[in-house]
């Protein structure tokens, strides 16, 4: 069982999260979070049950536990990874594998054993208009204005990488009328244009519930529509930025379903926040209570300490326990484990095959 944060700790850290933020000089004296070290190992597997760290912090404590061994992976390298790196900067285009330091970088961009390289785009530039306490992308109000090359300049590294299937998500542009719904759209298109058989998976905004923006991507001829809940219901307010809501994610992911049924829908939990059992269950409920699919639980990371730290490290085994929980709700895909994001790549291998059985069977 998840030791429970109280709204008391989660407010400290958020106060503590908003004063770094006032000073540029405090920021700057503020040591960075778990960086690409933090996750490198050169030490032959071990049994993480010889791992004499702690997993959770008590309550009232205030220093960061110890990266246990099943959270550290390989160093990103290879040929594969220094040419994705130099074709994403030569066609101005972000990634949130960087952005939010994820640590399956090294295989998704090495290309893994299977030897395929691939990246999830980030669209509408690197600079988000809101301000999660769990997020490392940049935050502005007003942000650079869009790249009108961009959909081309996708759809051209997407046809050069060779892929079947490709994930594109965006920052948050609440400065735009349609919260850039329309650009999006009009990547998907254009990479269809140019390869009609690759599957797309468009991890999005909420776009503050508004239907016709939802309708603009739901039509857009993807064939995933993924929108993250992120967090338990009670920590919502703690985690995500406040024009983020529980409600309007679940009402996102149900307008996408109703709009086209047979899209397939999917969105991602982190763990380790202080959510109880209990609240987990719960969520995984509400999504499939609105057509949810296929549901993703990783475990969160502090990416700097100017955001919320981790309550826990869950257990490998407890991640195993979700998954079965997740076919058991029948969802049709479950990916739990620590290191999955929403955004992994042997999820969506599955997700392709379920696409294209579908497709088999339609013809």
């Amino acid at each position: 069982m998840l030791r429970r944060a109280t709204g008391a700790e989660l407010r400290l850290q958020l106060q503590t999260i908003q004063s770094c933020s006032k000073s540029t000089a405090t920021r700057e004296k503020l040591p960075p979070g778990p960086g690409l070290a933090d996750f490198v190992s050169d030490d032959p597997p071990v049994d993480w049950k010889d791992y004499q760290g702690k997993l959770k912090r008590e309550k009232g404590e205030t220093e960061r536990l110890r990266l246990p061994p099943w959270l550290k992976t390989t160093i990103p390298m290879g040929p594969n990874f220094s040419k994705l790196k130099e074709q994403l900067r030569t066609l101005n285009l972000s990634t949130v594998c960087e952005e939010a330091k994820c640590p399956n970088i090294g295989e998704c961009w090495g290309g893994g054993k299977h030897g395929t390289a691939t990246a999830t785009i980030m669209l509408m530039g690197d600079t988000c208009t809101r301000g999660c306490r769990f997020c490392s992308v940049k935050t502005a109000r007003a942000p650079p204005p869009l790249d009108p090359n961009e959909p081309k300049n996708t759809a051209k590294a997407i046809s050069d990488w060779g892929l079947n299937y490709v994930v594109l998500t965006s920052v948050d542009r609440d400065d735009m009328s349609d919260g850039g719904s329309k650009h999006i759209a009009e990547t998907v298109k254009e990479i269809k244009r140019q390869n009609d058989s690759i599957l797309i998976e468009c991890l999005v905004p909420d776009f503050r519930g508004n239907v016709e923006c939802v309708r603009t991507i739901a039509l857009s001829g993807l064939d995933v529509f993924a929108h993250n809940i992120e967090t338990v219901e009670d920590l919502t307010p703690f985690v995500r930025d406040m024009r983020a809501g529980y409600k309007q994610t679940l009402k996102v992911l149900k307008t996408a379903k109703e709009i086209k049924p047979d899209l397939i829908t999917k969105s991602s939990i982190m763990l380790g926040l202080g959510e109880t059992d209990e609240e987990v269950e719960k969520t995984m409920r509400d999504l499939r209570e609105v057509g949810v699919d296929c549901v993703t639980l990783g475990q969160y990371m502090q990416p700097t300490k100017r955001h919320l730290k981790v309550i826990e490290y869950v257990t490998p085994e407890k991640f195993k326990a979700w998954e079965t929980k997740g076919s058991e709700m029948g969802f049709l895909y479950t990916a739990s484990g620590p290191l999955v994001r929403s955004s992994y790549k042997a999820g969506e291998f599955f997700i392709g095959n379920i696409l294209k059985n579908r497709k088999n069977q339609s013809t």
